[in-house]
């Protein structure tokens, strides 16, 4: 599961940077490996969910905690085995949904039809819809206030040393955000600045570091030079510095948050037999299984990302380095965005957004609509290919050892 989590939404990530050219396939695998593995293992945190998103009821399935580990270890094989077909086939999917319909395959045929909260996976299937409109728009109206500030001007330098500033200031911004909200969520640093929510205690150190970046970013662009002949790729290169920032800072919020999808379920595991068939609603998370979920994050990505990463970086609509950075930028923006309000969203939903809505920024002509397409038709497969695995694999399970 791991594995799949490395090789498709860490792609999903690095994709952007490597079709706009701004890394190379082996700079984003080595990046994304610093990262992911920094974010999983140091702020992939020290207690997880037992059931990830709520999706099942615990009172039910804690009257059979045999039944729950076989579950438990069934939803991981199916996600994993989800994960494996979609990023051979270069599909962008969305890790979370992998687990979700998982668990709910499991829970029909292992507990009963009640003990899934429909509620809830009815919001997470409303991230179908919400993720990639919000990214979408987000990034259109980053990449077109770039085209008519910057790009499409007489002077394109000079008009790159008066606003990058401002861009720069929003990179800091919400990168700070993204690590603060998403990055730092399971760790026990404890921003509190006495304004109630997480959102609005991480609001006064991303202002700062956001004023830091701009400032900083003001005194090296004093050194480019002023003649705007060939002024446009050296905009665009710019632009290829701070994608590698919002890369990776992205790289280090999803190792944090999404390695609970292949940690969550075999923390449950070893912590439902060690402790003698209890099932907590929270469970420990032993450093080996932390070290496990980070090394198979990073070998997947390693290994198979490159299917991925060409899906989202060349396939759905040409990319340059400017609206590379739109599209993180955007994408980063729904993370905070979303998560302040409290809307489900999928990461890869998000970004794939987010690449949709640069691309329309220069006209439906420049989208891959067969590449959208096939991409949408993963989508909507993957809770239930995850539920049919999971009922595959309990069944097996089942008759083997039970």
């Amino acid at each position: 599961m791991a594995w799949g989590i490395g090789a498709n939404d860490v792609a999903n990530a690095m994709g952007t940077s490597v079709g706009s050219r701004a890394l190379t396939v082996k700079q984003a695998i080595f990046i994304a490996i610093v990262f992911e593995f920094l974010g999983a293992y140091f702020a992939g945190g020290e207690v997880t969910s037992t059931i990830r998103k709520g999706i099942l009821d615990a009172e039910q399935v804690n009257a059979a905690p045999d039944q729950f580990v076989f579950g438990m270890i069934a939803s991981l094989l199916a996600a994993g085995t989800w994960l494996l077909i979609a990023s051979w086939r270069g599909w962008p999917v969305s890790t979370t949904h992998s687990i979700v319909g998982a668990l709910v395959g499991f829970a029909v045929v292992g507990v009963s039809i009640d003990a899934v909260n429909w509620g809830k996976l009815s919001t997470i299937a409303a991230s179908w819809l919400v993720s990639p409109l919000l990214a979408g728009t987000f990034s259109f109206v980053l990449i077109m206030s770039v085209q008519k500030l910057i790009l499409n001007t007489a002077t394109p330098i000079e008009n790159a040393r008066r606003y990058l500033p401002l861009y720069m200031f929003l990179v800091g911004f919400m990168i700070a955000m993204v690590t603060l909200i998403k990055g730092l969520k399971n760790t026990r640093l404890d921003l509190d600045f006495g304004f109630g929510s997480k959102l609005l205690n991480a609001l006064p150190l991303s202002i700062a570091i956001g004023i830091f970046v701009a400032l900083l970013g003001r005194m090296l662009l004093k050194r480019v030079g002023t003649s705007n002949r060939g002024g446009f790729d050296q905009v665009e290169s710019l632009f290829a510095v701070l994608m590698i920032f919002t890369a990776a800072a992205m790289a280090f919020a999803h190792g944090s948050n999404d390695v609970a999808n292949a940690i969550g379920p075999l923390a449950a595991v070893v912590s439902t037999i060690n402790s003698g068939g209890v099932i907590a609603s929270k469970s420990a998370v032993p450093a080996w299984v932390l070290i496990l979920g980070a090394a198979g994050i990073v070998v997947g990505l390693a290994t198979y990302g490159f299917r991925v990463m060409a899906t989202i970086g060349r396939r759905i609509t040409e990319l340059t380095p400017s609206r590379g950075f739109a599209a993180e930028l955007g994408a980063a923006t729904t993370v905070v965005f979303a998560s302040s309000l409290g809307l489900p969203i999928s990461t890869t939903h998000t970004l794939v957004g987010a690449v949709l809505g640069v691309g329309l920024a220069r006209g439906v002509s420049a989208l891959n609509m067969s590449t959208i397409g096939t991409i949408v038709m993963s989508w909507l497969i993957t809770l239930p290919a995850g539920a049919g695995f999971a009922i595959i694999f309990y069944l097996i399970l089942k008759a083997s050892f039970m």
